[in-house]
């Protein structure tokens, strides 16, 4: 069986751009995480609360709190200025996927550039249409590797909401067979293995977001230059995809999942909510694009 671990990046809120008193936070929004077979998981999170012991412990002694009590957000170890002034921070972001490679699990991510100065857009429909197809999408990665997966997320003020896109995922029209059960959440402050799918949430969530808005996000490239290709070597059906016809970037489609599939988007503008589906068509490795970092 596949554990993976999922939290969300970007914004689920409206965008305007980045000067905007109110609406300025991300132009992306998705979920992103990690899956591994069940007999790493253990083994995986020993891992990563060494990792952090080794290059934060001085942090979490500052806060009063043991290593596997204290938390380190993405957000804030993974800034801008950290990652070109500090080697070792990337190198805890290249030693952390090459971990999930190693161990035989991949990184995964679904995600979308959100409609932009639209005032009324719908956050929690967005949250639940994302994660409907992120499972869609895992199931298939199930399918291929023959395994059944459970989903772990953290805590989430739309709980309620996410835990029933998720039964109606699974049991629906088109049920995917291979998830054993709705998503268990976990208090990440808890849980090492969620934490890691917090840093990598947070990295791709910064590679959109100066891909969709790069005047916006001037000084982002870095995360581009360090991370998109090594993400690239571990992702699996994973995508994020440009609005539409307006952004330069939508001509990227099909999109490049794997190494060796891809999909082909289909957009229906629901309310403020874009429902997309996917249909798997086979390619060559080398077709990929770099909607997939790679």
């Amino acid at each position: 069986m596949l554990f993976v671990y999922i939290d969300d990046f970007g914004h689920p809120g409206p965008y305007f751009n980045r000067t905007h008193p109110k609406h300025n936070t991300s132009p992306v929004f998705g979920y992103a995480g990690f899956a591994l077979p069940e007999q790493h998981v253990r083994a995986f999170s020993s891992f990563f609360l060494q990792l952090k012991g080794h290059n934060l412990s001085h942090e979490a002694a500052r806060a009063g709190k043991p290593i596997f009590k204290w938390e380190k957000k993405g957000t804030n170890l993974f800034t801008k200025n950290s990652i070109d002034r500090y080697p070792s921070v990337r190198q805890m972001a290249f030693r952390l996927m090459d971990e999930i490679n190693q161990r035989g699990g991949f990184v995964f991510y679904h995600g979308k550039e959100k409609f932009r100065e639209v005032e009324n857009l719908n956050p929690v429909g967005l949250q639940t249409t994302m994660l409907s197809k992120a499972i869609r999408k895992l199931d298939k990665a199930a399918w291929r590797a023959d395994a059944r997966f459970a989903l772990v997320m953290d805590q989430s003020s739309s709980r309620t909401e996410l835990l029933e896109c998720a039964q109606k995922t699974m049991f629906g029209e088109h049920p995917c067979r291979k998830m054993v059960s709705p998503p268990f959440e976990v208090e990440s402050h808890l849980d090492q293995n969620m934490q890691a799918a917090d840093w990598v949430a947070t990295i791709v969530g910064r590679i959109y977001a100066a891909e969709y808005d790069p005047e916006g996000f001037q000084g982002y490239e870095s995360y581009d230059r360090y991370f998109r290709e090594r993400l690239g070597r571990v992702a699996r059906f994973s995508s994020c995809s440009a609005r539409g016809a307006h952004n330069p970037h939508a001509a990227r489609q099909p999109l490049a999942i794997a190494h060796s599939e891809a999909v082909v988007v289909e957009q229906t503008v629901i309310e403020t909510v874009v429902e997309t589906r996917t249909f798997s068509v086979l390619r060559p490795a080398q077709s990929a694009t770099r909607d997939r970092p790679g």
